[in-house]
């Protein structure tokens, strides 16, 4: 009988890349197999000490990054007799990659407990302790290899998922999209009480425009796009035009480059005009710069740069007429299934004539145009900004009809795209459930509400959270 490396399908995967072939006297592993390894923990468990010899025990390896910075995050890790300590996991060949790749300097490797490295050797100095995997595999190095091609490498092992995936894998699907819309009313709730505390001293209309532009700047340039938001009354005067928006909007925000650029190709018109027109006004708001420094750009998809989500937002600003547009907006009859498209015609996402075609002032032109903002996001954009404003706007007039209707809309809506948040939420308390098992918006934004409620207040092995009792608890009640 032939061996699975002997055979032709495995020999081709082999060329083709879809696998390494490595042999365990010469080789050292992809980074991608020694991820692999440590999420799945294939390791000799209790027999795993540090370089300098001292014992260590793994509770959990933590979970995955994939926004940058350490490997893993929120591992549970106990050295020796000592009590079980919380943090993140950085995984190297060598253990001179600590300093070769300027983790020392990073502040966003600060919280690493851990330094996984496939080669022996002493510790890079100023390194967390540091545990090498060569001599730990639980299986030969070839053999792992051919594990990491099949079936179980990509996912979340079922022993790392949290305690309370079995009662939820209970429910039938009906029943888990009924607890997933009770956890996103609650969202919706306390999404929209932010608001309502915000609006009472700066109005309505400027509480949604901070929210929009917090929403714009993403979870890592958030802060920054709000604090532009804060500042609407100073750089916005009627009138004016998206381009000088755009002027103002690069200039406060730290974004345009202290020297004009080299202009790519088509767009040198554009960028000497946003130039003159910085440099005439800079003065006038200089108490009000943001430092470059406050922005993170990297870890994220060119398309989804500051630069175009400011140029997408003086766009919107230039209508004046935003606010009861949305009022209109929500007072129609939709279907559920068009309800992003109609959002799209009272948010709509025109063509610029530079910001459609590039990322920043000095990339190359696009082969193709790309929207300022994709239809997905603008899912993202209505359960999380415009219908909790809303919805608070007709609780705080008392229309309670209209509320009602807001609150089918939020529970009607389409599914947001799936991403890395919602990938993770899944495989913790739902097996590694399909993204069919969140029917709708709502119950995506139900998911993220649990894990924000109990995943946040816990940590990897679930200590102390109450989660599972309480679904066992709510099957008994409402059965």
């Amino acid at each position: 009988m032939l061996s699975a490396q002997a055979s032709f399908y495995a020999r081709w995967r082999v060329r083709c890349g879809v696998v390494s072939d490595l042999r365990e006297e010469r080789d050292s592993p992809p980074e991608q197999l020694l991820q692999s390894i440590w999420q799945h923990q294939r390791l000799l468990r209790e027999q795993l000490k540090t370089l300098d010899g001292r014992p260590v025990r793994i509770l959990h390896p933590g979970f995955r990054s994939v926004e940058g910075g350490p490997d893993f995050r929120g591992a549970v890790v106990q050295f020796g007799d000592r009590p079980p300590q919380s943090g993140d996991v950085e995984v190297d060949l060598r253990p001179r990659g600590w300093r070769a790749h300027g983790h020392d300097r990073n502040p966003a490797f600060q919280r690493v407990l851990l330094h996984v490295v496939w080669e022996d050797g002493p510790a890079a100095p100023g390194a967390p302790p540091t545990l090498g995997l060569r001599r730990a595999l639980d299986a030969p190095l070839g053999e792992l290899s051919l594990w990491l091609g099949g079936e179980a490498a990509p996912g979340l092992p079922e022993t790392l998922r949290g305690q309370c995936c079995a009662p939820l894998r209970q429910l039938s699907p009906a029943r888990l999209t009924r607890l997933l819309h009770q956890a996103a009313r609650v969202r919706l709730q306390s999404k929209a009480t932010q608001f309502q505390a915000r609006a009472r001293s700066a109005g309505w209309e400027q509480a949604l425009w901070e929210g929009l532009f917090r929403a714009l700047g993403y979870k890592h340039n958030s802060w920054p796009m709000l604090r532009l938001a804060e500042l609407r009354p100073r750089w916005q005067t009627p009138g004016a035009p998206p381009f000088a928006l755009q002027a103002r909007l690069f200039g406060i925000s730290g974004l345009l480059p202290a020297e004009l650029p080299r202009a790519p190709a088509g767009g040198s018109r554009y960028v000497r005009q946003i130039w003159d027109f910085w440099w005439r006004e800079r003065d006038a708001f200089s108490d009000c710069l943001l430092p470059h420094t406050l922005w993170r750009l990297h870890g994220s998809r060119p398309a989804n740069h500051p630069l175009r989500r400011l140029a997408l937002a003086s766009q919107w600003l230039r209508d004046d007429r935003l606010a009861p547009k949305l009022e209109a907006w929500c007072r129609r009859e939709v279907p559920a299934a068009a309800l992003p498209d109609s959002l799209l015609e009272t948010l709509p996402i025109e063509p610029d004539e530079f910001w459609s075609w590039h990322c920043t002032f000095r990339s190359p032109r696009l082969r193709r145009a790309q929207p300022l903002l994709g239809a997905a996001r603008m899912t993202d954009l209505a359960v999380n900004i415009l219908l909790p404003w809303l919805w608070m706007r007709a609780a705080e007039g008392g229309n309670a009809r209209l509320q009602h209707a807001l609150e089918q809309r939020y529970f009607s809506w389409p599914p947001a795209q799936d991403n890395s948040a919602l990938r993770l939420a899944r495989q913790r308390l739902l097996g590694g459930a399909t993204p069919r098992a969140l029917p709708g918006a709502a119950a995506q934004q139900g998911l993220l509400q649990m894990v924000r409620d109990f995943c946040d207040h816990s940590n990897a092995i679930c200590d102390h959270c109450q989660l599972p009792k309480l679904v066992q608890d709510w099957m008994a009640e409402d059965p």
